[in-house]
């Protein structure tokens, strides 16, 4: 669906906050159909790119695996 959202999980180097908000911007962008909102939707937008964030950061913390991490350049290519 979104070709510019990355695995953010079990990488190294490990993913920032920013890197996890850009993914929710691009994910909230793409099923809203705006690049930038209008000032009447502004407030949904960003409330909608916060929250997704929050839960994409949330389960990046809560997943668990035996795996070595992925170097970010494999992952991808």
């Amino acid at each position: 669906m979104c070709r510019s959202i990355h695995t953010l999980y079990n990488v190294e180097p490990a993913v920032s906050t920013d890197e996890v908000r850009a993914a929710a911007l691009q994910y909230v962008r793409k099923i809203s159909g705006y690049r930038k909102p209008s000032k009447a939707n502004e407030l949904a937008f960003e409330l909608a790119v916060d929250s997704i964030a929050q839960a994409s950061a949330r389960l990046l913390d809560q997943l668990q695996t035996a795996a070595p991490p992925e170097h970010r350049e494999h992952v991808h290519a």
